[in-house]
């Protein structure tokens, strides 16, 4: 790994050289400047180091590079060199985004670890950047998180139904995270086509053909063009069918038929269109009941139910909480821009205890209400229990309150490798491939980070 980087500007050479030698000498990559003018086209929101320098220059200022350095990125490190009689004014440049000013003449020693301690919160930030876009670009379908008995089934059934071409029903209550899986089972399939996903229960009856199967040009009043439907668009890659138990009858019978036939009819043609897509469809119902009572048509039952997998309440899954209740917050603390919140013992027992009606998705919004500090308990917290813990936000003894980036990114961190250590099925050397780090990198981090090895 390369030094880590220092523009520095000065336009006295002799003590531009002088810096220069003794930042090198702590460590540092050093990119020499006499004017702000000259170093302003050296920095971009990809630069991962720091810069140095002096407040008086000939031209434009070092305060005018500060301006310039805050538009490109407020996240870099701005280290003002000042004259004694300068000092107020560094301290008002500090107010507008300076990270710290350093008085001449200084102690070399002061200057490294000043310009150290800069150069380790840009590398924090940047490595947090990193992981990021590693989440929406490695992972973007949502991750199956937990590690629970019941979590692990579905997760077995993902990984060896998933590059099959077999249709699936997925079942579970409201808020389990049916799509989630659905788009798992698309993202191991080896599919190149899209994931389209269709609410049954949202689309209107007289337009239900249109969405799903498309229309020719003038089939009706308004058509003024073929628009292709959704199954055609979803052609190589995956559809899913959310909510179908609401779907209505005489449109059971529409779908059915090209389920059966795997061709279509768009509105207003005779050509018939072979479509290859795979179907995920999703209940929170009892079918089989359903159909006995009429309600849902046992032979479309038959057709989409052959392989079911069932998912757990989380209820069932307690276990989980914690690791889910983690990664939301910190989804919601990025998302809102808020500090990520510490939770006491106590709280995280009664927050296992609760029942979760909602399943995953109520324990999401929780997260998002936890992060934005909306009440002190949730409404079903116990007084007596309420009495004996106070949310980690608001708790002047907790020590974690003022959580630091270190802890966050550290946080987020054991989220993406232990993903990623999942995906691989725990080989160290396949996750280190995906997070695009080495195998001595990814070991030292596990360790750091209290992640299990297993041999």
């Amino acid at each position: 790994m390369s030094n880590p980087k220092v523009i520095l500007v000065e336009d006295d050479e002799a003590l531009r050289k002088a810096i220069s030698q003794t930042l090198e000498l702590g460590g540092f990559q050093v990119l020499q400047f006499a004017r702000a003018e000259d170093a302003s086209g050296a920095i971009d929101r990809r630069f991962d180091g720091v810069i140095l320098t002096d407040v008086r220059l000939p031209g434009r200022s070092g305060l005018d590079l500060l301006h310039d350095v805050m538009a490109v990125d407020s996240d870099i490190p701005v280290i003002l060199v000042t004259a004694h009689g300068d000092i107020g004014m560094a301290v008002d440049a500090m107010r507008g985004g300076a990270y710290d000013f350093i008085a001449k003449p200084f102690v070399p020693e002061c200057l490294v670890v000043a310009v150290k301690r800069a150069s380790e919160k840009r590398s924090l930030i940047v490595e947090n950047r990193q992981l990021q876009t590693l989440t929406r670009d490695r992972f973007a379908e949502p991750p199956m998180i937990g590690e629970s008995k019941e979590l692990n089934r579905v997760r077995n059934q993902v990984a060896n139904l998933g590059p099959t071409a077999v249709d699936i029903l997925i079942d579970g209550e409201t808020g389990t995270g049916k799509e989630v899986i659905a788009r798992q089972l698309h993202a191991v399939s080896g599919r190149k086509g899209p994931f389209v996903a269709i609410n049954c229960g949202a689309l209107p009856e007289s337009i239900f053909e249109s969405e799903m199967f498309g229309h020719e040009a003038g089939a009706y009043t308004g058509a003024q063009k073929r628009r292709i439907g959704k199954f055609e668009y979803a052609n190589g890659g995956t559809i899913f069918l959310d909510e179908i138990e609401s779907m209505p009858l005489q449109l059971q019978v529409k779908l059915l038929r090209v389920l059966q036939e795997r061709r279509l009819e768009r509105i207003g043609g005779n050509q018939l269109i072979p479509i290859d897509c795979r179907i995920v469809a999703a209940t929170k119902a009892d079918l089989f009941k359903l159909s006995e009572e009429g309600r849902f048509r046992t032979d479309l039952f038959y057709r989409i139910g052959v392989v079911t997998i069932q998912l757990p309440r989380l209820a069932d899954r307690r276990e989980d909480i914690p690791l889910l209740l983690s990664h939301f917050v910190m989804e919601a603390s990025r998302r809102f821009g808020r500090p990520v919140p510490v939770w006491s013992d106590q709280e995280m027992s009664e927050w296992k205890r609760h029942e979760w009606p909602g399943n995953v998705r109520e324990l999401r919004n929780f997260s998002e209400r936890l992060v934005l500090g909306m009440g002190q308990q949730p409404h079903w917290i116990a007084p007596e229990a309420a009495n004996q813990a106070t949310n980690g936000l608001a708790n002047p003894e907790n020590p974690l309150v003022d959580s630091s980036l270190h802890e966050r990114v550290g946080a987020y961190e054991k989220i993406i490798i232990s993903e990623a250590l999942r995906r691989s099925k725990a080989s160290v050397a396949d996750a280190a491939e995906m997070l695009h780090i080495s195998k001595k990198t990814l070991y030292d981090k596990m360790k750091r980070l209290g992640i299990p090895i297993k041999s």
